[in-house]
């Protein structure tokens, strides 16, 4: 088994066709055949099953793919780390996250890195959940990962780099809007703006709130924190969002809760991270933060 193989297979169930595949892959669609028939000739049976319109996995194809992929984008992560070894002055790094640390804690690391390496490009990979952030990074699609500590027992390279802190944004003209800070039950009676089920943070309000002695009810879900704090600006109810989204300018008012509550934010990676990847933690501990006094630390 080779990688031409299994860059065959892959494109081919991507693709859909052996023909797009060829074109894909770079190669005749007879050459691709051969490669994919020496694929199931080593493994002793079919991975594809030719269909009338298109192609289907078999039961050792379906096995087979996932780490076909893992073992391609391997190689290519390999490829990139032993060109940033030799110099950190081109290339891309990879990083997987959760939607809200995309849009609310990176842009300003993203910031200071090309400040300091304008030549080194940053892909996000964004994720709706920790649990998909961590199987993506099991999986190689990226570097390595920033977001909530893992939900399981993480055998590769695991730090603690940061942290961020949870505020309440209250609609205009709501009673609590003049304060400064809040206890999370004094908002027992509000209608929330709600996460979808399957947003990580729709986890973290159910379990404060329960804390609190209550559930959140409301009418409006959203999957994206920023959606969240506008929603709560245009009126419709509060919304517990990281304060890190929060841009200047917006019409609800931030209440910080009382005590604080904030989430650990952790690197890890599948593999020993690249001179690269660890450039990009070396900014990620650039800045001295202090923790708010007396934080209650959510484990979600």
């Amino acid at each position: 088994m080779n990688l031409r193989q299994l860059a065959c297979f892959v494109a081919i169930v991507e693709e859909g066709s052996f023909t797009r595949a060829a074109r894909r892959v770079g190669i005749t669609q007879p050459s691709l055949s051969q490669h994919v028939r020496s694929l199931e000739e080593e493994l002793g049976g079919a991975v594809l099953e030719r269909l009338p319109r298109g192609v289907a996995l078999t039961p050792a194809g379906r096995t087979l793919l996932p780490e076909a992929r893992a073992a391609l984008r391997a190689v290519e992560r390999g490829r990139r780390g032993a060109r940033a070894a030799l110099a950190l002055e081109a290339g891309d790094l990879e990083i997987a996250t959760v939607l809200s640390m995309a849009v609310g804690l990176l842009p300003r690391y993203i910031r200071l890195w090309h400040q300091r390496h304008p030549d080194v490009g940053i892909r996000l990979q964004e994720f709706r959940h920790r649990s998909l952030l961590e199987e993506a990074v099991e999986q190689g699609v990226a570097d390595f990962a920033i977001g909530p500590l893992p939900l399981r027992t993480w055998e590769g390279p695991l730090e603690q780099v940061s942290w961020e802190e949870f505020v309440v944004v209250a609609p205009p003209g709501d009673p609590l809007a003049s304060r400064r800070r809040v206890r999370l039950e004094e908002l027992a009676d509000r209608e929330w703006v709600l996460y979808h089920a399957d947003h990580g943070l729709a986890g973290v309000l159910e379990e404060v709130c329960r804390r609190a002695g209550f559930s959140p009810r409301g009418t409006v879900r959203t999957s994206q924190a920023e959606g969240a704090a506008r929603l709560a600006s245009a009126g419709i109810g509060p919304a517990l969002v990281p304060d890190n989204i929060v841009l200047p300018g917006i019409e609800g008012s931030v209440l910080r809760l009382d005590p604080p509550l904030i989430r650990e934010v952790a690197v890890y990676a599948r593999t020993e991270l690249s001179r690269t990847a660890a450039a990009f933690v070396e900014v990620l501990r650039s800045e001295d933060r202090k923790r708010p006094r007396g934080a209650v630390t959510i484990h979600l």
